[in-house]
């Protein structure tokens, strides 16, 4: 029975495997996970794995305290009792687990000795470079708080760097064991194949086919985003893997099942991203893969250079194929070159930049990118963007210098600090790098350990791979929003947790009479986390998921030009959706402004009632705006309800400050056109506002039909 604290650790750790797993799979099969429906799941998984995990410190902490079937205490202070321990020689069966499957007499007085490096049961020590995460979570929370202006969006925004800290934190100092490790990296590799497959499918069969049932958008039909909404978050999670899986191919001493197989799922990879057709991707790794001979350690930098020569020569004519023989290739660089780069990421970045420039110590506020670019909008550009397609300019935007430095400086600290480990020889897991040097393998930094699962994931080809890997991930995040899309930033923070595991190895705190202490800290900790999860993280998410459904089947009446007949279904099911998310989350101001939104448009069913209708939209409008005044969209809605209160002067100030707020969207022009073609003293001005809007969005159907029966009527339509 001494052995029930292993037991039980061993248990706790294959509960987090099992909830990282599933938190994987179910945000990578459902379009990235970034939908809000899609997101109520996905914190539910994210908190309680966070919970359980701090269960399972706080029972090893209890365990050092209350040894279970009266043992002396001592025994859990120490190593695992069968082998530091206990009296005699170590167990068999312990020993041969311990080493990674290797057996001999030399191996056996190695574990008396050394075993004191390894993980065990009731060990409570935390890997530094864990804590690294929490300063900017801090942060940024006081960030939502007190600066954002949309902290609706703002804990959102939050909650998603929250997600991808806590995976981080529970895949680092959770999942210790080499085969817990492997499931890991294992389940990656087969999410990456079904999304491969998944791609072909909708490259080859079904061009317009995405998860979910939904409908691809034109722009992206003919490139394959498999289980993603966007071909460049596939090429995102590829770029991850694919490294890895060539080092474990190309890796020293890898039997030939190992090269094949691993060369197999490799060429896979490079084929799903090859269907992507993502420049930037493309960039990414060819950028890695003629760097890596350079970094490589061994050989003359002779050597080094000529290797470095060969990849480049070899990629620059693997691109030269595929520009002359794939016309997709083809006319994705030439559009490029056509128009001098891109055209709307700049936009977006110029925008970004300007954010900072106004806000450079804290940033604008956290998830307000969208809000906070309208003052920087190009009257050319009338696309409603959520990021800046530049998740470095997009944190310094919302966070500010202070954010960027505490986010991305710390994954710069993760890993210099891997690094130093690395080039110190502190590689590996500390039994696993024990062992080897005891069976005489030499300088375990230096030499790949034996064939066995532990070998694999501590060996330093993979380590390089991983390291490859993550590279070419950062590289891509300078032109996209990968951290926004969950599936991404989960798969991120578990691959730089097997980096790190590997690369600085987690040493054993010594026994501390703070463990009581400990054991109830973790306890508590896990309960907050439970009731912050049930009590703002949920509702959160299922609010924000009802009114995006609602407000998207309202937008669909406009886009379809369905009779006014034919509203009341749509309406009366959209109402309903938005009073119960305004009842379970009351702090989302979008959700007022959508219910404002759809008392207006009743009044079109319901004449009669106009007036009822009228305060009713007035007073959800008033509500959105006492939450956020930052939003353009929350002035028209309040000036739509005056207007049908016939308080038109009223209604004219707050479409004045709808345009203030964004002066070159075409919206809050035909809204502001629209609220003075109902004064007739006020014609030329419509005209004007209507002309202006039309010159900001040539295609806006709304103004044109506005600016006609302007014209046509000379008076109000």
């Amino acid at each position: 029975m001494s052995n029930a604290p292993a037991l039980r650790s061993l248990i706790w750790e294959w509960i987090q495997v099992a909830l990282l797993g599933a938190n994987l799979i179910w945000t990578t099969l459902c379009l990235g996970g970034f939908r809000a429906e899609t997101m109520v799941v996905t914190s539910m998984l994210t908190g309680l794995l966070f919970v359980v995990h701090l269960l399972a410190r706080a029972d090893a902490a209890a365990a050092r305290v209350w040894p279970a079937n009266g043992a002396n205490g001592d025994e859990w202070r120490g190593a695992a009792p069968a082998v530091e321990r206990a009296e005699g020689p170590p167990d068999p069966d312990v020993a041969r687990r311990m080493s990674g499957g290797m057996e001999g007499t030399a191996v056996l007085p190695a574990l008396t000795r050394k075993a004191t490096l390894a993980p065990r049961p009731g060990d409570v020590s935390l890997h530094p470079a864990s804590w690294l995460v929490l300063p900017f979570l801090v942060y940024a929370a006081a960030n939502v708080a007190w600066i954002s202006p949309v902290p609706w969006l703002g804990w959102r925004d939050w909650f998603g760097w929250a997600q991808l800290g806590i995976m981080f934190w529970v895949a680092l100092n959770g999942v210790r064991s080499p085969a817990a490790r492997g499931t890991l990296f294992t389940l990656l590799l087969l999410l990456g194949l079904t999304a491969v497959v998944l791609g072909c499918y909708q490259r080859f069969v079904r061009p317009d086919w995405l998860m979910l049932g939904r409908t691809q958008v034109q722009q992206f039909v003919g490139r394959a985003s498999g289980s993603f909404g966007i071909p460049n978050s596939l090429a995102a999670l590829l770029l991850l893997l694919l490294p890895p899986c060539c080092a474990l191919a190309l890796r020293r001493g890898a039997s030939a099942v190992q090269r094949v197989l691993f060369g197999y799922v490799a060429v896979v990879f490079l084929l799903g991203l090859g269907l992507t057709v993502s420049r930037g991707a493309w960039i990414s790794l060819a950028v890695v893969l003629v760097a890596w001979p350079l970094f490589a350690r061994g050989g003359s930098w002779r050597r080094r250079l000529g290797w470095t020569a060969v990849v480049g020569v070899t990629l620059g004519a693997i691109a030269l194929t595929a520009f002359f023989q794939v016309d997709l290739v083809r006319e994705r660089w030439i559009k490029l070159k056509q128009d001098s780069g891109e055209l709307s990421r700049p936009i977006l970045w110029r925008g970004a930049w300007r954010i900072f420039a106004e806000h450079p110590v804290w940033g604008s506020g956290a998830g307000s990118f969208a809000v906070a670019f309208e003052k920087h909008r190009p009257a050319t550009f009338q696309d409603d963007p959520l990021w800046a397609h530049n998740d470095y300019l997009n944190t310094l935007s919302d966070y500010g210098a202070v954010g960027f430095t505490l986010c991305f400086g710390a994954w710069a600290v993760v890993g210099w600090g891997a690094h130093r480990a690395r080039k110190r020889g502190r590689t590996g897991f500390p039994d696993q790098a024990a062992l080897h040097a005891a069976a005489g393998s030499g300088d375990s930094a230096l030499q790949d350990p034996p064939v066995t699962a532990a070998g694999l994931l501590d060996s330093a080809m993979f380590r390089r791979g991983l390291a490859a890997g993550l590279v070419a991930f950062a590289l891509q995040l300078f032109v996209d929003f990968h951290f926004k899309i969950p599936a991404l930033a989960l798969a991120f923070a578990v691959v730089a947790a097997l980096y790190v595991q590997a690369a600085w190895p987690q040493c054993r705190a010594p026994a501390e009479r703070g463990d009581f202490f400990k054991a109830w800290g973790f306890a508590a900790v896990a309960f907050a986390t439970l009731i912050g999860l049930i009590g703002h993280v949920l509702p959160l998410y299922r609010a924000e998921a009802l009114r995006y459904d609602a407000r998207r089947a309202i937008d669909r009446l406009a886009v379809r030009a369905t009779p006014v007949s034919e509203w009341r279904p749509v309406l009366t099911d959209a109402l309903k959706a938005l009073q119960r998310a305004n009842r379970i989350d009351p702090t989302n101001a979008a959700a007022w402004a959508d219910l404002s939104y759809v008392k207006a448009l009743f009044a079109w069913i319901e004449p009669t009632r106009l007036d009822a209708f009228a305060i009713e939209a007035e007073h959800a409008a008033d509500r959105a705006l006492a939450l956020s005044k930052a939003d353009p969209e929350f002035w028209i809605r309040r000036g739509v309800a005056l207007d049908m209160r016939r308080r038109h002067l009223e209604a004219g100030a707050a479409f004045v400050q709808a345009v203030a707020t964004a002066p070159a969207w075409a919206g809050a022009w035909y809204h502001h056109a629209f609220h003075l073609s109902l004064i007739p003293s006020q014609r030329g001005r419509a005209l004007a506002a209507v002309e202006f809007c039309l010159r900001l969005d040539a295609g806006n159907r709304e103004a044109q039909a506005l600016r006609r029966r302007l014209t046509e009527s000379g008076g109000a339509p």
